[in-house]
């Protein structure tokens, strides 16, 4: 009877939906105060949500006139510096805080789409006990241009699917392709595989979702749980987050070689152009290719970011902190 009792306990546990939401901030903006509102309205309750802030002051600034432990009772801010910021160390120092069987990692930008957001992110983990990560639809905001909301669309379809180890067959990186802007796991899972890597540019998420796969685990990609993200980049901006991603590729080939990156960027260009061409706007090829190919330069300088001198892979990251 005590055997039965402890599997019934952790069925449970494993089965219950407790849930954190955690969210690194740095400069925040009203739509970070928009993003607790609505985290407070879900239709599956949020146990807390956890604040690890970049620089205290900006939050301060943004927060000055708001008394938000009193307005949110479930929320928790931690503040670090922008010296031990690190897009991987930093989010499991977020988890290292939470004690629930699940968590939702999002950005400060995020905007939940609706009141059911977290409930349909957890939704896979219920469907299949092999998932440790779910990850949600991002869709363009407002003044969002025609090529980025295009991009949104290529890559955050509106059919769900699951996808496993077996799919780099056919999907290459698209197989782990996921996104922390907003993504659930499964605690047990993720301290499994150790977490985050503590020292990451860039790609934070993409490297765990390898190593989830690898493992014999499963990525959901919920297109019901979505959230209203987007940027409108410069070329130059495009530029130097493309070489970031061409640093991290080279630092962790393992994760990332034998699987081109190259070949899903001419497919989305292609589309792309077929796209602006359906809505009437032949014009924007021109700014497509422009910026396409301040992409591959910064992806391709990134790729190679041994080779140049320090003060130079500093001016073309995005992330100068990391050097």
């Amino acid at each position: 009877m005590a055997l039965f009792y402890s599997i019934l306990e952790t069925w449970n546990g494993r089965n219950r939906m407790d849930v954190d939401v955690i969210i690194p901030v740095y400069r925040p903006t009203e739509k970070f105060l928009c993003l607790l509102d609505l985290l407070e309205r879900q239709t599956q309750p949020v146990h807390r949500i956890i604040i690890v802030n970049t620089e205290k002051e900006y939050f301060d600034q943004l927060v000055k006139e708001t008394d938000l432990r009193e307005k949110y009772k479930n929320l928790e801010v931690r503040h670090i510096s922008k010296a031990e910021f690190d897009h991987g160390k930093t989010r499991n120092y977020g988890v290292s805080l939470s004690e629930t069987p699940y968590f939702v990692m999002m950005t400060d930008d995020a905007i939940p789409a609706d009141k059911r957001l977290v409930e349909r992110l957890l939704a896979p983990f219920q469907k299949n006990e092999k998932v440790g990560m779910s990850y949600a639809r991002q869709v363009p905001g407002e003044g969002c241009g025609l090529l980025e909301s295009y991009t949104r669309s290529f890559n955050y379809p509106q059919t769900s699917c699951m996808k496993s180890a077996e799919n780099m067959r056919d999907m290459g990186l698209k197989a782990f392709f996921a996104s922390n802007v907003c993504a659930a796991y499964r605690r047990d899972i993720f301290d499994e595989l150790k977490g985050f890597t503590d020292h990451t540019i860039f790609n934070e998420d993409m490297i765990y979702a390898r190593g989830l796969l690898d493992a014999g685990y499963l990525i959901a990609y919920e297109a019901r749980a979505a959230v209203i993200h987007s940027h409108n980049y410069s070329a130059l901006g495009q530029f130097k987050r493309n070489f970031d991603l061409g640093v991290s590729h080279a630092l962790y080939p393992q994760v990332f070689e034998g699987l081109p990156a190259e070949s899903e960027g001419i497919r989305l260009v292609k589309k792309s152009s077929i796209y602006v061409l359906r809505k009437g706007k032949p014009w924007l090829i021109a700014k497509l290719f422009w910026q396409s190919g301040f992409k591959y330069l910064g992806y391709f300088l990134g790729r190679r970011y041994r080779l140049w001198p320090k003060s130079v892979v500093k001016a073309f990251s995005m992330n100068k902190e990391f050097w």
